[in-house]
């Protein structure tokens, strides 16, 4: 049972991060428009992945007739806020956002899939987005040049703003 309620928790928390991963995008692609219209294409490739990740744990939420995390609508403004906050400054804060982000939502996933070893229909889930995840991660790093102190406070803050959203998620 415990295992169970575990899972469920972190299902829902990850429900409610791929609704915020949808929203960073939606601002980003917004921004974009005027302050990096190459990165677009990868942007809109992107959110079209990360809303499967949200279908996907949506209808694993479903089957097992749970509801969506209490902080999922949270996640979605905080994250429409983020992309245009960090599209507003262009490519390099754009790409330096999913780095941090992906980076912090991998060393998750990785862990939960430990934590979770004995739910297959979790790791299934949780498995069957980590590629993808890891894709944004790389293809983004390559986009980074030297991030300097501004990209370095950047990453910073968003890696602990995504840790923050995390724990947050867990405990309501």
């Amino acid at each position: 049972m415990v295992a169970t309620n575990l899972a469920g928790r972190i299902l829902k928390v990850n429900h409610a991060g791929e609704h915020g991963a949808v929203s960073i995008y939606s601002g980003q692609i917004f921004m974009a428009r005027f302050t990096a219209k190459l990165l677009l294409p990868e942007l809109l490739t992107f959110r079209a992945h990360e809303e499967n990740h949200r279908a996907t744990f949506h209808n694993e939420l479903r089957r097992r007739g749970l509801k969506r995390c209490k902080s999922y609508w949270l996640c979605a403004a905080g994250g429409y806020v983020l992309g245009i906050g960090t599209g507003l400054f262009g490519a390099n804060a754009i790409s330096l956002t999913t780095v941090a982000v992906e980076r912090t939502v991998l060393r998750h996933l990785r862990h939960q899939t430990e934590l979770l070893a004995d739910d297959a229909d979790a790791i299934s889930a949780i498995s069957s987005i980590l590629s993808e995840e890891q894709e944004h991660h790389d293809a983004a790093e390559n986009h980074n040049r030297t991030p300097g102190v501004f990209g370095q406070m950047l990453s910073s803050a968003l890696a602990g703003a995504t840790e923050s959203v995390i724990w947050l998620g867990m405990r309501i």
